[in-house]
């Protein structure tokens, strides 16, 4: 096997092409390169005499790579003012921006403000380039709450600590736990035992809660208490509706909950003034926009421009900015056995950076309040209603959570925010500068039940998207055109007329379900309940349908792809000799290898019965899917379902991506086309060739509902039998993931309002449970986030940093420098002699010629040759002016490789040769047809080098080196994006000299994940059987072959393409060589030579390649549906209960963590 062609020249140099005027920022420059399908074939080349990676350079993050420059518009004004009068008098109403443009930076980054900022929390402009349009504040009636430094409102410090301790959020005393108890109280250099004496737990929260005496921390955002008053129809023109009370709806007004927030020390970070970001692509020169945060998307840059139009406050001229509200609401089990459960609303403020809301530990989640739902003693009331049928009690039920829940909200939409809304509020910001600030509602993100009651339609009714009116019948058209303009011209909009009628007709005593209401709404799945987003802020502009944003986890990871997941595991069972394939299909899942700190852990159970599965756990099998399924099905269908993983894997990289450009965001749609075609294929091909049936937890599920309903009464019949199941395209969830890139071009990244953030703030709250009395659970839950709140602003006012109490100082990781590409321990603990190393391991084909290729590496790297001397031949005479003292070099476990990811962050991957010793390195050919190069690190070493020879004085050196084994691109084998497979690389053969070498941790980019092939099976074919150190684990032979898992996070995606906006020009440019360009500009130019030619992917008529629709019933639920079960057109109201519908329920949260009280740890991205 040939490992690739020989290094003898350098890679030809890029075109270059003139960069844009100065003059016009914005417009893009399109390139004429024409664009090519992302896919490569090896090529059958002679190998090199020695493996020598290509060095590069990654690109390091720097605060000072933005360099401001004035670029402001007064220049026209000045033009203007110096021109005769009469050329100046226009019939036309000019309105002049002072609008500024910083140079573009390293990345090639640059911001586009509309308007002069006068305030920068990134520090990355100079003071004289800011605005000075506010006064600076001096008395102001929105001064923060008169907070006293610790050990207030305890006695002494040490109390103040112990009690700050015991307030951190966690119900469990684990190591972490008390780790943080001796190092931040016992150790603290104020603490003193004889504080404590006659100290009580009880009388120091009574400090803390004290309501009198005027000690209290007083707040004007603390918590109120009060009830919600809802009107139950009766049936009963004379009577008119019932009012029914429920009491415990604990919440805090949104408008102190902005005040504290724009006086919190978090404030400091606030971005107040949009703008764009800009890209001028280093390699190309052509511009684009970039797509990242709330504050920089369109969204925010269009509330920006209508606040301006705004006519100004009567003798006010501050400045005016928008606080950008984003909520997140979900209902949530608080202990893992009973019934116990919280609906919490959160508050976050888009105006700080994503990556800090996204910690749960960074403060910004607000918790505003807990939504009440219906007692069960409604029922009571309900029943004893006359008039009132079995299944009309069952629909004035869900009528009467709607209303609850709207209810709510007309109570947190109080005056005083609709009047914050109009009229904005006087705030001191952290700059000390008065602002008249104006809350502006832009997500709200919430799972699929959630969304319908939110927009106050039939939850999986015969319209079910929130945002558009397009019929689940006309879900059979995923992604084709017509589909894509139907979501743009049936845009939802609110009937109020209509739904004021309808309920005109409730209250004179018709039935909420009955035909005058349903035939009075008319289409859209619309139900009778006032909508109070749109009764209240409608006027000024808020769209509550548009609000409600795309949910990659409960849509996708929980939903479309659990549902595909799941009918292949049906599939599987339907083949011939099906429960063995399953039994290979979990033997392969569980030998799949561990990536990261946590980013793919161990499949440990038997992963198709997909028991206590949540959102990280789908993640993880979607990324590691495709070998182990490969060879299961026969091979026309076995093809078929390669293929769809593929596009999937890659439509989910592109859909979860933290920054995205006009080229992603274009590539992202152009997957997303081709992922519904083979969907169609799958579901038309695949899926119509086997019967598939319930699985066996799905039988045996439905079997226990069918008891519990024959105990209460319900006499209907089950049958005994597995039920036919059918792939059904024809859901909400399918339908929601075409979407997303409007979603992203209009609000920014899903990462900034994914309902992953929401549920990682459950965890607080879940941790708050077992401390409180369990009775009225709200209350307690409230009482217990003020404890935490009043200590976090008292530690702030004293200047103390809290801990993070979910991890030990040991744990921590290590800090990510930059400018540093690895770090390698300098222990001497585990040193190893050369000449032992080779008898106690004679005969290993490993150590064959240990020696001498140490030695050539050593003389590569002190005399600093390039990659034209990888043919080089050292003489003796050479090597032996290589001296390594004691012939003793030393081993270490572990190496950290810090790389810049493709969103500017510094990240690092942990290298050890035991548990994730892959690599990847640029390739060292001069005309690659693949950008890396693949090795596993047998061994990490350093040593003290000495070099003498040519006269000159003996020079000594540290070095660090890896040991390494290669591997080698599989030649013949079509991979890559156009292909839909991934790349496929196998172990050098030991024949070659090369198998076996050493490499310069410098040039590692990443760690690698690679994949076992087990299509390929085990063999001895690269390296003989039996021990040998080329195989730590101990087995005697190894997979034949792997695939490069190319999706295991974001960042390792992005480097298979040519965009990866923080990845070095040398390595996007290889990546652009082997293929393809897929910037804006390269597929405009491809489009100039297509002339339009757009095949299937541009038509609404497919061919007989299997995408046409087969008469699928249109029936609800996760994807699938049972053929006996006609539920085709209907308006269901099934799934209004406001739990999850996705059987997420559990010890684990919908992130996948299990809770162990203090193990809060942030994304793994």
């Amino acid at each position: 096997m040939s490992h690739g062609p020989s290094c003898a020249s350098n890679p030809p140099a890029d075109s270059q092409r003139p960069h844009e005027s100065e003059e016009d920022r914005t417009d893009i420059e399109m390139r004429n390169d024409s664009i090519h399908e992302l896919d490569y074939d090896s090529a059958d080349n002679a190998p090199p005499t020695r493996r020598i990676p290509r060095t590069f350079a990654d690109i390091g993050h720097s605060h000072d790579d933005l360099n401001p420059s004035d670029n402001a518009d007064s220049s026209t004004a000045q033009s203007l003012a110096s021109q005769p009068a009469r050329t100046r008098i226009q019939r036309v109403l000019l309105t002049l921006r002072d609008t500024l443009q910083t140079t573009f930076n390293a990345f090639g980054l640059c911001r586009l403000y509309p308007r002069r900022p006068s305030f920068e929390p990134d520090k990355l402009l100079s003071s004289t380039l800011l605005a000075r349009t506010s006064p600076m504040a001096t008395q102001t009636t929105d001064s923060p709450p008169n907070v006293l430094a610790p050990p207030f409102p305890f006695a002494n410090m040490t109390i103040y600590r112990l009690m700050t301790w015991m307030n951190s959020g966690s119900s469990r005393v684990s190591e972490t736990k008390v780790s943080q108890l001796v190092k931040d109280v016992i150790q603290a250099e104020d603490f003193d035992r004889k504080h404590l004496e006659g100290f009580s737990v009880r009388r120091n929260l009574r400090e803390l809660d004290k309501e009198e005496n005027g000690k209290r921390v007083s707040f004007p955002d603390d918590w109120i208490q009060t009830s919600v008053t809802i009107d139950i129809p009766t049936k009963s023109r004379e009577d008119g509706p019932l009012p029914y009370t429920i009491p415990g709806f604990n919440y805090r007004p949104l408008v102190e909950v902005i005040r504290a927030a724009f006086a919190d020390v978090q404030a400091r970070a606030f971005h107040l003034m949009p703008f764009q970001r800009l890209w001028k692509d280093p390699l190309g020169g052509h511009q684009e926009r970039i797509y990242d945060e709330l504050y920089t998307s369109d969204a925010w840059l269009e509330a920006q421009d209508c606040l301006q139009k705004l006519p100004k406050e009567p003798g006010c001229s501050l400045e005016r900015v928008v606080a950008g509200l984003m909520f997140f609401s979900d209902a949530t089990h608080l202990a893992n056995f009973g019934t116990a459960k919280a609906w919490p609303l959160y508050l976050y403020f888009g105006n700080l950076t994503k990556y800090a809301r996204s910690s749960p530990q960074s403060g910004a989640c607000h918790l505003v309040g807990f939504l009440p739902s219906l007692p069960d003693s409604i029922k009571d009331v309900l029943s004893g209603l006359s008039r009132i049928s079995k299944t009309g009690t069952a629909s004035l039920l869900t009528y009467c959570r709607r209303e609850l829940f709207h209810s709510c909200w007309d109570i947190l939409l109080d005056e005083d925010f609709i009047e914050a809304y109009h009229h904005g509020i006087v705030l001191k910001c952290a700059d000390g500068v008065l602002r008249r600030v104006f809350p502006r509602l832009f997500t709200y993100s919430a799972d699929y039940p959630e969304k319908a009651l939110i927009a106050t339609i039939k939850d999986m009714g015969s319209c079910p998207c929130p945002r558009c009116l397009t019929p689940k019948a006309l879900f059979k058209s995923l992604g084709l055109v017509g589909d894509m303009k139907s979501r743009v011209a049936n845009i939802r909009t609110y009937i109020m007329l209509k739904v004021t009628k309808a309920r005109d007709f409730i209250a004179s005593g018709h039935t909420v379900d009955g035909a005058k209401v349903e035939n009075t709404l008319g289409e859209g799945s619309w139900v009778p309940i006032l909508n109070r987003f749109v009764h209240k802020l409608g006027k000024f502009g808020l769209d509550p349908f548009c609000m409600l944003v795309v949910d990659l986890m409960h849509e996708c990871e929980l939903g479309t792809w659990k549902a595909l997941f799941t009918h292949l595991i049906r599939l599987l069972y339907a083949l011939p000799q099906g429960s063995r394939l399953i039994a290979i299909l979990d033997s392969r899942f569980r030998e799949i290898p561990t990536f990261g700190n946590g980013t793919i852990r161990k499949f440990s159970n038997n992963t198709s019965e997909m028991k206590r599965l949540a959102a990280r756990d789908f993640e993880d099998i979607l990324q590691c899917a495709i070998p182990v399924f490969e060879g299961l099905f026969p091979p026309d269908h076995d093809a078929i379902v390669q293929s769809l993983l593929y596009q999937f894997a890659q439509w989910h990289a592109l859909a979860k991506l933290r920054m995205h450009s006009g080229s992603t965001i274009t590539f992202l749609e152009e997957t997303f086309k081709k992922l519904s075609r083979n969907l169609r294929k799958f579901r038309d091909h695949t899926c119509a060739a086997f019967n598939a049936v319930e699985l066996p937890r799905e039988k045996q599920a439905r079997q226990q509902k069918a008891s519990k309903r024959s105990e209460n009464g319900n006499t209907s019949q089950e049958s005994s039998g597995a039920r036919v199941k059918k792939f059904n395209l024809l859901t909400y969830k399918f339908h929601a993931m075409g979407d997303y890139a409007r979603t992203i071009r209009f609000f920014g990244t899903t990462d900034s309002f994914t309902t992953q953030i929401g549920e990682l703030a459950h965890r607080a709250v879940k941790a708050f449970y077992p401390l409180i009395n369990k009775l009225d659970t709200p209350t307690q839950l409230a009482k217990h986030e003020r404890r935490r709140r009043v200590l976090r602003r008292v530690a702030e006012a004293g200047g103390i940093v809290p801990s993070n109490g979910n991890q030990s100082h040991g744990d921590a990781p290590p800090s990510v420098p930059s400018g540093v590409s690895y770090h390698i321990s300098d222990c001497r603990n585990n040193s190893i002699n050369l000449f032992t190393l080779l008898r106690e391991n004679d005969g290993d084909p490993a150590v064959k010629n240990f020696i001498p290729k140490l030695r050539d590496h050593i003389l590569y790297r002190l005399r600093g040759l390039d990659v034209s001397y990888c043919d080089h031949t050292f003489t003796d005479d050479e090597r032996n002016a290589v001296i390594i003292p004691n012939n003793t070099i030393y081993s270490v476990q572990t190496m950290q490789v810090y790389y810049t990811t493709y969103d500017l962050r510094r990240e690092y991957d942990s290298i050890n040769p035991r548990t994730h010793g892959d690599v990847m390195v640029l390739s060292g050919e001069p005309t690659p047809t693949h950008p890396y190069w693949y090795a596993r690190v047998l061994g990490i070493y350093h040593m003290e080098v000495w070099l003498t020879g040519n006269g000159g004085k003996p020079s000594k050196q540290h070095l660090e080196v890896l040991w390494v084994r290669w591997l080698a691109v599989i030649q013949g084998y079509r991979s890559g994006m156009g292909h839909a497979r991934l790349p496929k690389i196998a172990f050098v053969e030991e024949s070659d000299p090369d198998a076996f070498g050493f490499l310069d941790p410098g040039q590692v980019i990443r760690g690698a994940h690679l994949l076992p092939a087990f299509a390929s099976g085990r063999g001895v074919s690269s390296l003989r059987q039996g021990k040998s150190l080329a195989r730590p684990g101990g087995q005697l032979d190894d997979w034949e072959e792997h695939y490069v898992g190319i999706f295991v996070d974001r960042d390792m995606f992005m480097r298979y393409t040519d965009l990866g906006i923080g990845h070095s020009t040398t390595l996007r440019k290889i990546a652009r060589d082997c293929f393809g360009s897929r910037s804006l500009a390269a597929q405009a130019a491809a489009m100039e030579v297509v002339n339009g030619e757009e095949g299937e992917e541009g038509s609404d008529d497919e061919g007989p390649e299997g995408c046409a629709d087969h008469g699928d019933n249109d029936g609800g639920g996760e994807g699938f549906e049972a053929l006996d079960e006609d539920s085709e057109g209907e308006d269901s109201d099934e799934g209004c209960e406001y739990e999850s519908s996705d059987e997420d329920v559990g010890d684990e949260d919908e992130t996948g963590e299990e809770h162990h009280g203090d193990e809060f740890d942030e994304f793994s991205f």
